[in-house]
């Protein structure tokens, strides 16, 4: 036993809710999932939960109960290092071009996204506000480690007192240990091996820069006034270079191959006439804990989401209050970590602000983990519908990711949400190609190709075909689990000893089998 430190994930279980309202279907009390209000927690921690299909909206981590839930919600990756836009990835691109170019919002006919927003999982998100936990700060600080080892003393006291009762002596096993699959079925991959999900081989993206190849004097000239364009761009942002909030701009990759199909860069880096109509320009702000750039833009930001949910939600215009947005979109759970070896802007919690001309158009809340951009939400001014902002911005997020990838060399996904396939207006993420979907019983990554034809059939799919294989990140030592109980941290098996009342042997299982082996020995569970 020893005392938790500040990086330590601190849950509270709350088990499998009754349902509730699905924003798909409309079904009054279908969906289902089960849930945990997240104090604090690592961005290492929630990496593997959205892997074993947990997601969070504001502090909350909920996972769909798959085989019982009214629209099953399949956790969705995108490979942005392979990724190809589609025709209609690029009319949206071109059209975005046009309008800052031209100032031309026309419309065509059929070239609106399949929905408002690309990422429309939390739209039934009153679990939020109804399952907030009511435990005080203090009682979720861990002891020091003195107190927990004089604890930890007393305990192996009564316990060899025990031992030396008993008569028939009892060899212990060593702790298995989780283990790595290295023969998936089929082209799946382990969700809980980071060596074995993020070794995708680096696709051929942009110009070798040691072999650069016989360029153009236009190319040239083009790349130069791109350079000059973003420098303009990053020192715009917010001030004095020592206030700028960190962000990472594309220029390498924003040049292409000859006889090569046009990348996502290529659309968004693409060098404007000098007298264009408008400027767009794109910041990462850290939301969790706010940076002093995300406190100065809180209002005007919370003012396009109030018109964004009065206009698309038909909220009324009481709602959404300010603590509403705030507990939904700007709180998080993760702590936020800036190790050398990661990103410049760091891990954790961000808001993508889309400012068109001085002003914010759209915020995309995301977050940045060791192996991903995970995409939480979407808002935006009503008044720019016209230019697909769900679609556009992906596509900009996907782009961030390669971005990222440049430093972080391990994070290269791009995870969408959920998929769900019984609700037609949601299948539009598939389109995010190459793309995989989550197995919910063996948690392995299969591709989306390979799951469509079951889903067909059925709503409710196990996509890995071995049937022999099984959760391997599963629950194996229910007394490894780790505890907080009276700010003592402790495996299960000794606060079982200690606990009085009604056994909570039954829940603590459910927890752990949800939340796998390797995070229930790392996260706390808060027990009262």
């Amino acid at each position: 036993m020893a005392a938790a430190d500040r990086s330590s994930s601190i849950v509270e279980y709350f088990g499998g809710e009754a349902g509730y309202r699905c924003g798909y279907c409309k079904n009054v009390t279908g969906n289902l999932s089960h849930g945990m209000w997240a104090h604090s927690m690592t961005v290492q921690d929630y990496q593997d939960l959205i892997d074993r299909g947990w997601r969070r909206s504001g502090k909350y981590v909920y996972k769909p109960i798959m085989n019982q839930t009214c629209c099953p919600q399949y956790t969705i990756r995108c490979q942005p290092l392979h990724f190809q836009p589609s025709k209609s990835h690029k009319k949206v691109l071109k059209k975005m071009l046009k309008f800052l170019a031209k100032g031309d919002s026309s419309k065509v006919a059929g070239d609106e996204e399949p929905m408002d927003s690309h990422r429309e999982d939390a739209i039934a998100c009153s679990f939020v506000l109804k399952n907030e936990s009511d435990i005080s700060q203090s009682e979720l600080k861990p002891l020091s480690v003195e107190e927990t080892e004089r604890v930890e003393t007393e305990d192996n006291n009564e316990e060899e007192e025990m031992k030396k009762e008993v008569t028939v002596k009892k060899v212990e096993s060593e702790p298995p240990q989780t283990c790595v699959d290295k023969d998936s079925a089929g082209s799946s991959e382990r969700s809980n091996s980071a060596k074995l999900v993020h070794t995708t081989p680096k696709p051929g993206k942009g110009a070798d820069l040691s072999k650069p190849p016989c360029r153009k004097a236009k190319d040239i000239r083009k790349e130069r006034k791109l350079h000059k364009l973003l420098q303009n761009q990053t020192h715009s942002l917010e001030g004095t270079p020592s206030q700028v909030e960190p962000q990472v701009l594309l220029s390498q990759n924003s040049k292409s191959k000859a006889n090569q199909p046009k990348s996502i860069e290529d659309f968004i880096f693409v060098s404007l006439p000098d007298d264009a109509t408008h400027q767009l320009e794109v910041r990462v702000v850290r939301s969790s804990p706010p940076s002093c750039q995300f406190k100065a833009t809180f209002q005007e930001s919370y003012q396009v989401y109030k018109r964004y949910q009065m206009a698309i939600h038909k909220d009324p215009p009481d709602k959404p209050t300010i603590s509403q947005f705030t507990r939904f979109l700007c709180d998080s759970p993760l702590e936020a970590e800036n190790p050398p070896s990661g990103p410049d802007c760091g891990y954790g919690s961000f808001h993508q602000q889309y400012w068109l001309d001085g002003k914010i158009i759209a915020v995309g809340v995301i977050d940045i983990l060791p192996y991903c951009v995970s995409s939480v939400y979407l808002y935006y001014d009503p008044d720019y519908t016209f230019l697909s902002l769900g679609v556009y911005s992906a596509l900009r997020e996907i782009a961030f990711t390669r971005q990222l990838h440049e430093k972080a060399s391990e994070l290269c996904y791009y995870y969408m949400g959920f998929y769900i396939h019984s609700c037609p207006k949601m299948r539009y993420k598939g389109q995010y190609r190459p793309s995989d979907l989550l197995c919910p019983e063996t948690y392995v990554w299969v591709p989306i190709e390979q799951c469509l034809p079951t889903l067909e059939h059925s709503k409710y799919c196990r996509f890995n075909q071995d049937l022999k294989a099984v959760d391997e990140g599963c629950i194996k030592e229910l007394g490894r689990v780790r505890v907080l109980h009276k700010r003592i941290v402790m495996p299960y098996s000794m606060y079982k000893k200690r606990r009085k009342g009604p056994s909570d042997e039954a829940s603590v299982q459910q927890y752990a089998s949800l939340v796998g082996q390797t995070c229930s020995e790392r996260m706390l569970l808060f027990r009262s």
